[in-house]
C-alpha cells in the first residue's frame, strides 16, 4: 500500500471507524483518539496491511483494543495501591522492653528462639510447637527451659536492676 492508497483508505474509512468505535465505547473523543492512533499504527504496518483482506477491520480492532487498554489503565489507576508496593504506613512507637526482648531473642540459638516465639508469642501449646518444628515434645520442653534461662540472663544484662516476670 503506497501513500496515495493509504490516503484513500484513510479518507474513506476514518469517520465510519470512528462511529463504530464510538458505538462500542460510548465516548466520541476517546474513539477519535484511538482510531487516529490505530491509523498511525496502520501506516507503520502498511506493507503488511496491504495483504490483509479487510484493512478496515484491522484498524477497527486495533482502535477498540487501544480504547479498552486506556479504560483499564484509568480504572486501575484509581485503585488503592498494593500493600507490597504502596506507601509505607506509620507504625506506632515501640517501647524499650520490646526492643530489648527482640535484641535478646536474636542472641539465642535458632532452635531455642523458634520454640520460645512459637510457644510464648504465638501461644501454641508445646505439642503443637513440636509438631510444627518436627521435634519431640521433650526436646521442645528442653529448648524452652534453656531458652528462658538464656533469655533471662540476656535481659538482665540489657537492663540491670530491672525485674522481669517469668512467663
Amino acid at each position: 500500500m503506497d501513500e496515495d492508497e493509504f490516503d484513500t483508505f484513510y479518507t474513506a474509512s476514518f469517520r465510519r471507524v470512528c462511529a463504530q468505535v464510538y458505538a462500542m465505547i460510548g465516548d466520541s473523543d476517546e474513539a477519535a483518539e484511538c482510531v487516529q492512533e490505530a491509523f498511525a499504527r496502520a501506516w507503520a504496518h502498511r506493507r503488511k496491511l496491504s495483504t490483509v483482506d479487510y484493512p478496515e477491520a484491522w484498524v477497527r480492532t486495533t482502535a477498540y483494543r487501544l480504547a479498552v487498554g486506556r479504560w483499564r489503565r484509568k480504572k486501575y489507576a484509581g485503585r488503592a495501591a498494593d500493600r507490597a508496593v504502596g506507601v509505607r504506613m506509620e507504625m506506632p512507637a515501640v517501647d524499650e522492653t520490646h526492643v530489648a526482648l527482640v535484641a535478646a531473642l536474636k542472641k539465642l540459638p535458632e532452635a531455642q528462639r523458634q520454640a520460645i516465639v512459637l510457644h510464648h508469642i504465638a501461644d501454641l501449646p508445646v505439642h503443637q510447637v513440636a509438631a510444627e518444628v518436627g521435634a519431640p515434645t521433650g526436646t521442645i520442653k528442653a529448648r524452652l527451659a534453656r531458652g528462658r534461662a538464656a533469655l533471662a540472663e540476656l535481659l538482665a544484662e540489657e537492663t540491670p536492676g530491672a525485674v522481669w516476670e517469668e512467663a
